[in-house]
């Protein structure tokens, strides 16, 4: 096992930030938000209250900072257990109704100011290029089997019984629990977080920035990819699988989950516990499944959709909106009866397009028959005239 020292040491558990620190940071005023009794942040005993982290609003817990970038957002903050709100205008106790962070710094951008308060608690990687071997800050076990030719970045933290294969690629700040399995070339992108008896297979990459980009002057230009991938206790992650990390927090991956090769999670998703997600699954942003999801070969999920506990998805389904427990398929997916039902009816479509066709060439027969001047039209018009004749002379001689 090889120790490199070439890489620049860095501390990944940053130094908590008080009232002070977080304003010169932000740039920022702070203002009340909720009545609270026991405040710590009255305005004598600002600094009497630290912030040990940062994260996005469903995601923080007490002590932490969280930011939303528009007031129409305000929304998620109700549900947060965050203590400070970066906001881009002040809001009122109202706008939460009483629930979410106890106060709130009124920023120009929260988006940039937020940026610098996660750069504080996970500054940014050296962007020297490692070599092979186990940098000199790292703690491995020492029953952790590590090849020589893996990569293993600052700060990185590897757990009893681990196996790391040639190739591995592990970044700074990375943490990997008890007896976990990285076959060769797997990566992991910096601050990812592995839970206990975890297998990763070939080829893998945990923690790629994720597909976010705005417009600028006419350019793509990449937007803020400062989170992580934490992965639960028991996941087993098949070959060639991305995993983004979030925009600011955590891509999650449950307990239990099983995932095929080759499937595609974009950032800020939240996978629930003991899911199966099957061959070529691509999920896009933000999208959230709860318990015993299972996602067969090729389904494909839409940004922003939530599938709930016990949710089955056939192959190759299109998944356009939230989905409630039961068995979907289609494309847009719908429920199984509702899809048996159209696929019955396309089933019967050619039998249906030659009945079609033929009601077609028996109304133009009619129509032809009923047109003036025509031989059928003549007939009609001379049977008429008889008839009429007939009348008249019956007429006649009843007078």
């Amino acid at each position: 096992m090889t120790t490199v020292s070439s890489i620049s040491a860095f501390h990944v558990d940053a130094a908590s930030l008080n009232v002070s620190q977080l304003l010169e940071l932000t740039g920022g005023e702070l203002k009340p938000l909720v009545d609270r009794k026991n405040q710590l942040l009255s305005p004598s005993r600002q600094d009497d209250l630290v912030f040990t982290g940062a994260a996005p609003p469903l995601e923080a817990v007490r002590g932490d900072i969280t930011m939303i970038d528009q007031a129409k957002n305000s929304a998620a903050a109700q549900a947060s257990d965050a203590t400070v709100l970066l906001t881009p205008v002040a809001l009122t106790a109202e706008n939460l109704q009483g629930k979410g962070p106890a106060w709130q710094i009124v920023v120009e951008d929260p988006h940039a100011a937020f940026t610098a308060v996660i750069w504080h608690f996970r500054p940014p990687m050296d962007s020297d290029v490692p070599g092979a071997g186990v940098h000199s800050t790292a703690q491995i076990h020492p029953s952790a089997q590590i090849s020589s030719a893996a990569s293993i970045g600052a700060a990185v933290t590897i757990g009893p019984g681990c196996k790391i294969h040639a190739g591995v690629s592990i970044a700074a700040g990375c943490t990997v629990g008890a007896n976990c399995t990285l076959f060769p070339n797997v990566t992991m992108y910096s601050y990812c977080r592995i839970g206990d008896r975890v297998v990763i297979h070939a080829g893998s990459v945990i923690g790629a920035h994720g597909f976010g980009y705005r417009q600028e002057g006419g350019r793509h230009v990449p937007t803020s990819q400062l989170g992580y991938v934490e992965i639960e206790n028991d996941v087993e992650i098949g070959a060639s699988v991305t995993i983004d990390r979030g925009t600011y927090g955590a891509t999650l991956i449950g307990e239990g989950t099983k995932i095929d090769n080759q499937v595609m999670i974009a950032h800020n998703c939240r996978i629930g516990r003991h899911n199966l997600l099957c061959s070529q699954v691509g999920i896009a942003g933000s999208c959230s499944t709860g318990d015993y999801v299972i996602l067969a070969g090729q389904v494909g999920l839409k940004d922003h959709v939530h599938l709930a506990d016990g949710a089955i998805v056939a192959a190759q389904s299109g998944v356009m909106e939230d989905l409630s427990a039961g068995v979907y398929l289609g494309s847009p997916a719908t429920s199984q009866r509702e899809q048996m039902q159209i696929i019955a009816v396309q089933r019967r479509l050619p039998e249906l397009r030659r009945e079609v066709k033929r009601l077609n060439r028996q109304v133009e027969e009619l129509t032809a028959q009923l047109q003036p001047g025509s031989s059928s039209a003549s007939a009609n018009e001379s049977v008429k005239a008889t008839r009429d004749g007939d009348a008249s002379s019956q007429s006649c001689k009843a007078a």
